[in-house]
């Protein structure tokens, strides 16, 4: 499986594209899309979207994974971000690649195995997991690569639900867009707009819990 995990920006937008096959990691590519701060955002903005898109096109990831946004105080530097997103999010839909998002603790967790690590622990883990020299640099590669890595030890059990609800009739690909479903925290989004019917019901192969 082809992973194209994504630290969204406007500045800076780190990417890294990684092969999961066997439980092992190999890394096909990594580095940044850099914009010019003198230009206007909305060039900014289409800079983004044609480089995504040339690399969604040569190496046809079949999932992208971004990290949840949070932000608290500056909230200029909060919309411009959440327009660069949006930019990324839309280069997903236009190559049909399903969108998949994640909080910084479930990054954290499915990389170093604690919640609570440090940027620098998840680095680190994030070079020897994948066999590399160095820390990649910029900063947003590296949280790139790490967002990957954590679809990738989410994905298998994530994707079966998802493959067992379309099989019971129950993903409908048609709706609003919304998440499509949620379970043991993890959130996933459909990039092409699936939403699900008959919430709350049983999956195949599971028994409803009692008391809660």
């Amino acid at each position: 499986m082809i992973i194209m995990g994504i630290d969204p920006g406007y500045a800076i937008v780190g990417y890294g594209i990684l092969n999961y096959e066997n439980s092992r990691f190999s890394p096909l590519r990594y580095g940044a899309v850099t914009t010019p701060a003198g230009l206007p955002l909305e060039r900014r903005l289409e800079m983004i979207y044609d480089e995504l898109i040339q690399l969604q096109k040569e190496y046809r990831p079949q999932a992208m994974a971004v990290e949840q946004l949070f932000f608290q105080h500056n909230q200029t530097t909060a919309m411009s971000v959440a327009m660069a997103r949006g930019v990324v999010l839309l280069s997903a839909q236009k190559c049909t690649v399903p969108f998949y998002e994640y909080t910084p603790m479930q990054i954290k967790l499915a990389v170093t195995g604690y919640g609570g690590a440090e940027k620098r622990q998840v680095m680190e883990m994030t070079k020897t997991l994948l066999h590399l020299e160095s820390v990649p640099k910029p900063d947003d590669t590296a949280d790139a690569l790490a967002v990957a890595i954590c679809h990738a030890h989410n994905s298998g059990s994530a994707l079966a639900r998802v493959e067992a609800l379309r099989k019971a009739g129950e993903y409908n690909t048609g709706g609003n867009r919304a998440t499509a479903f949620t379970g043991s925290g993890l959130k996933i989004r459909s990039s092409w707009g699936g939403h699900l019917r008959g919430a709350g019901r049983t999956l195949p192969g599971e028994r409803k819990k009692r008391g809660g």
